[in-house]
């Protein structure tokens, strides 16, 4: 099995990343093509991330785990992680105003653990966990989406992976209110596109609508 390399580089590759979609609020492109993962996808990618090398299986697992911005997860410090209330603070990087916008995402204790491990090569608590820039961090996920064996798309991207994580917070069971904490939307109907995909309940009560269904 392939494993992408983690190599640290510049910002300056920060200039080459393509220009940002146009934000629409709905789980699917204009032809009808998902733009998540799907519960299968994100358990293989999670899987592959694993056995990666400790920094690229960390920065993968934190996106996968918090649905944070690949922006947000590079700009973590030492001070970002809350070991003791077990959440990490990520700075809202996409708010608009003049106050700085903190908010706290539950992580797995695993995952927290290795990342205070981590941090721990840092030279000071303001130091970056990860110093690569946005654009190499989004190829080291795609990459790691290849070795998941997840085909390309427009899901198999970071944004992917973020509405993958609201999707699976949803179906868990998790309060809508919690989920947009968490993904830092300003608007609970950003939240809300979540509730478009099909989920277990949904199949469930559709397989009993199709049993008792006449002959």
């Amino acid at each position: 099995m392939h494993t992408p390399t983690f190599r640290l580089c510049s910002d300056a590759s920060d200039t080459h990343m393509q220009a940002p979609q146009q934000s629409i609020l709905s789980l699917h492109t204009a032809t009808g093509a998902r733009k998540y993962l799907d519960a299968a996808e994100r358990r293989r990618f999670i899987s592959a991330a694993t056995a990666a090398p400790i920094a690229l299986k960390l920065l993968c697992l934190t996106l996968a785990h918090t649905g944070c911005r690949v922006s947000e997860a590079l700009a973590l410090t030492p001070d970002s992680l809350r070991p003791a209330e077990g959440v990490i603070a990520f700075r809202s990087l996409k708010k608009r105003s003049k106050f700085v916008v903190v908010r706290e995402v539950p992580v797995p204790d695993a995952v927290l653990s290795d990342l205070v491990v981590l941090a721990e090569k840092c030279s000071s608590t303001e130091d970056r966990l990860w110093r690569c820039g946005r654009v190499r961090a989004w190829q080291l996920v795609k990459e790691m989406m290849r070795t998941a064996g997840i085909r390309s798309g427009p899901h198999a991207t970071t944004k992917g992976l973020r509405h993958a994580f609201g999707l699976h917070a949803v179906r868990s069971g998790v309060p809508l209110n919690f989920v947009q904490r968490w993904l830092g939307h300003a608007s609970m109907s950003t939240t809300a596109i979540y509730l478009q995909a099909v989920g277990p309940d949904e199949r469930e009560i559709a397989a009993r609508m199709w049993d008792g269904a006449p002959a």
